[in-house]
This record gives C-alpha cells, structure tokens and sequence, in this order.
C-alpha cells in the first residue's frame, strides 16, 4: 500500500505533471466563470489532449480542470450575480450582495478558502471510507432518489424573499418551465403546442443564464447616468483580506464540515451533483444558524456553505467511480472513459489491480485543491479589473458571453432566442418583486423529481412502497419537518419585522 502511495505520489510531483495541472486549473477556472461554460464542457474538451499522456498524468489534469471548475464558478457569481455553473447557484445569494456593498475581495477570498477546505474534506473522505459510502449510495433506488429531491425541494421555503406566496409561484413556474418539451422516459413532448421553438424543451443552461444574467444586466442599464459611470457592476475599492479571510473560515468549522459532508453525500449519488449540493448546503447552513435573517444580504455562513458543499462533490464522486466503476456525474463518467481509453478496467477491482494509479489520484485531488487555491489568490485581482469598467462597457461583453455560451450548447440559434425570451420574463419578475431563486430551483430539480417519480411506479405501481423503505421514509419525514420548520421560521420572522418575511430579496438578483 505504502509502496503503491509513493508510486502515485512520484508521477503526480513530476515537474511536467505539476505543469500540465497548474494549465488545466487555470482552463477550468476560467471555462466555469463564463456564463453556459459548464464543467462537463471544459473537461470534454480537455479528454482529447491527455490522449497522449500517461494514464495518471492525464487523469491528473483532468481532475485539476474538474476542482478549478468548481471554484470557477464563484467569480461570475460574486461579481456579477451570474452563477457561472449551476454549482455557485446558491453562491450568488450571499457573495454577490457582499460584493455589491464593497467586500469583492472578501467574498472572493470565503468562496476560494471554502472551496479549498471543502475539497479536501471529500479528499480524506474519499480515501478512508469510499468502499462503504459506494455502498450504500448504489443501494438507493428510485424511491430513495425522489425523496430525497422532495427533500430538496423544501428549500424553497427558504427562499421565497419578502413574501411566501410569492416565492411559492416562482417555484410553480420554473416546474412549469421543466414541463415543456420531451419527457425524460418516453420523449413525447408536451406543451409544446407544435411550436418549433419549444419542441426541445427548455434547455436549463439557458433559463439559468436567462434568469440570472439577461434579467440581472437589463437592470443594471435601467438608469443611463449610473450605467455611465465607471464604478462597475460592483464598488471600485476592492480589499481582499487574504490571511482574515483564512481564519474567519476556519472559525466556523462546524458549516465547514457539515457542507462538505452533504457535498460528499450528494456528490456520490448517481445523477446528482453540485447544483443539488451548494442549494442543500447553503439551505441547512441557514437552518442551523442562529442568525438566519442575515442569509441573502451578504453573510459569511452563505458563502461558505455554497462553496464548500458544490466543492466537496469532486471527491464524492469519484467514490461510487473508484469503489465499484459506476460514475457518479457526467464529469465522473469522462473521466471513467478516459482510464478506459487508456486500457484500465474500471470496477470493484480498480484499486487492487491498479493501486498506484488510485492512490495517485487522492494525491492529485489534494494537490489540484493547492494549485487551485495559489492561482485564485494570485490571479483574483485580475479578475476585479472587471469592477474598474463602467457599467455600459461591461454588460454588452458579458451579454456576448451569455449568448455565445448559450449557443454553444446545442449549436442552435433556437437557444439564442430563449434566452432572450427569458431573459426578458426574468426582468419582469424581478420588476414585480418575484424571487428568482425559487424559480430556478424548480427547473433544477423538476425533472430529477419526475424521472425518479415514474421509474418507481413503474418499477412497483404501489404508491406506499415510498414509506415502507426506510430510507425513502425518513427522506420524507425531513422534507415534511423542513416545510413545518420553514413556515414557522417565516411567520416568526414575519410578526417580528412586521413587512411578512425575510431580508432575502438579494437572493433572486
């Protein structure tokens, strides 16, 4: 075992490796800031060129695009208000209010150390109990899975803003949204009303670019002589507070560890992923604080639960991958492709038939979490240079970036459309005061939920075979506690305030 650690450890440490890491951090780091970039992308586009490589050195840079990835994200999130992944979704409710009040460098630097910590956390989860997590999550069938996106699903209690009823109609329309188009088992579309446009449905990249950026930019125009003026998107003075930001941090070890460990969790079941991580990680960071109001305004706990939650799913999964050769993502599953092009089988015994080449990529996850951190800290104050251009120059570049984003998903200009029809709605409902966050959520989780829902009916048509698993019926019984602890907390906070709800209307910009 020690032997096959320092085999691993010596190709990872080799100059060239470290190099060919450090290229693809950066690739990842960036392809995640833009806006319909996704990670799936940049490590798709970077499978081609490890072809080459040793299976470990390859692997390696593609593990190091993957944890740059993650972190990617954040930068559009906390300057723009523009998720750059739908995995910094929850990042932008606190980071980009903080940002906006004069602390970029602040919520740079949460988001950075957050995400470092969070992936180190899956890094020694990974290695000490991946065989029985992997067991348990391909134990979990789909009775397991739509409970636990229920679950999920609570959050948008959490996130209704100022009024309930409000939010709870967001939620409506963005499940309404994820209704159109093919269904996710048979491919018969709906609500399609044989328009062209629709007969693909609502792709969730573009409604999340819609939504955040489209809707988030035409507000920033609104008023011509603020978008003249060249103090950006976010305030010019930006001090970043590297060294407090560390400590401030580690001071909170308990949101630390527990939005790692639901990132662990999450990120080894199949299917799921950072997008459901950082939404449950923030939401029961909020749960457990005992200052929830301050959620959405700008609050540390926010961005570091975010952060650390969709970070933590790069090492959980790769447990089900590693464990029994069953990828947990999309991502997981390129990179299961990859040691297959490579001539490594893939399986239970991946680990005894090739132990150096495991061992090398716990090393390298570790080290692509150090590469990652270095490079952000050095290279965030020029990504803030983006704060020093006035507003009206900023937002048609980022508006380029969304559209070409948003076309290069598909390869399609019907997206290029959508994207403009949505952008449009989202701008009118954030007008009317209607939180986004909702909205999103349910295009997120409302075909998880229905694919789930229809592969255990058809698998067993008894309804009640939900509450007899015990898995499914504890799922359950949280999500029902979850809502009940919801509603309390916002009527509680409603009769304190007296205006009928929390302080989280930052949460849709």
């Amino acid at each position: 075992m020690f032997e096959a650690f320092l085999a691993g450890a010596a190709q990872i440490f080799a100059i060239d490796t470290l190099i060919y890491m450090t290229i693809g951090s950066l690739a990842g780091i960036v392809a995640a800031a833009i806006p319909g970039f996704t990670i799936t992308m940049a490590i798709v586009l970077t499978l081609p060129l490890t072809f080459a490589m040793p299976p470990l050195q390859g692997i390696a840079v593609m593990l190091a695009v993957y944890v740059g990835g993650y972190t990617g994200g954040l930068i559009s999130a906390a300057l723009l208000g523009i998720p750059g992944t739908p995995s910094s979704v929850a990042t932008t409710f606190d980071a980009f209010p903080m940002a906006r009040r004069g602390q970029a460098g602040r919520a740079l630097s949460l988001g950075i150390w957050a995400s470092f910590f969070g992936t180190l956390i899956s890094t020694v989860v990974l290695i000490l109990a991946a065989p029985p997590l992997a067991l348990v999550a391909v134990k979990l069938g789909p009775w397991e899975y739509f409970a636990l996106i229920v679950f999920a699903l609570t959050i948008v209690a959490s996130l209704v803003g100022k009024s309930l009823v409000r939010g709870l109609i967001a939620g409506v329309i963005g499940l309404a949204i994820a209704t159109v188009g093919p269904d996710p088992m048979m491919g018969r579309p709906r609500f399609t009303y044989e328009v062209e446009m629709l007969m693909a449905g609502f792709p969730f990249l573009v409604v999340l670019i819609g939504v955040f950026a489209i809707s988030q930019l035409m507000s920033e125009v609104e008023d011509a002589h603020r978008a003249r003026s060249p103090a950006g998107l976010i305030p010019k003075t930006v001090d970043f507070e590297t060294r407090s930001v560390l400590k401030e941090v580690l001071t909170r070890p308990l949101n630390l560890i527990r939005s790692s460990l639901i990132g662990v969790f999450v990120g080894a079941l199949p299917g799921a992923g950072g997008s459901i991580a950082n939404l449950l990680a923030y939401d029961q960071a909020r749960r457990a604080s005992k200052t929830p109001e301050k959620f959405g305004t700008g609050h540390a706990d926010g961005v570091v639960a975010s952060e650390a939650g969709n970070s933590a799913t790069a090492g959980g999964g790769l447990i089900p991958l590693i464990a029994l050769g069953i990828p947990g993502s999309a991502v997981d599953a390129i990179l299961m492709a990859s040691l297959m092009v490579h001539g490594i089988s893939v399986g239970p015994r991946l680990i005894m038939d090739n132990a150096d080449l495991v061992y090398g990529m716990f090393v390298a996850m570790v080290v692509s979490s150090l590469i990652m951190a270095l490079m952000c800290v050095a290279t965030m104050r020029y990504f803030l240079r983006v704060t020093e251009a006035p507003t009206h120059l900023v937002v048609p570049v980022v508006i380029v970036c969304c559209v070409v984003g948003s076309f290069a998903l598909n390869n399609r200009m019907t997206d290029v459309y959508l994207l403009g029809f949505i952008g449009l709605a989202g701008y009118l409902l954030r007008s009317l005061d209607y939180p986004l966050a909702p909205l999103v959520l349910g295009v997120i989780l409302g075909p998880i939920a229905e694919t789930n829902l229809r592969r255990a009916l058809m698998t067993d048509p008894e309804w009640t075979t939900f509450f007899t698993r015990p898995i499914s019926l504890l799922l359950l019984v949280a999500a029902l506690a979850s809502i009940l602890f919801s509603v309390r907390a916002h009527a509680r906070l409603a009769r304190k305030t007296g205006i009928g709800g929390t302080t989280q209307e930052q949460q849709g910009q």
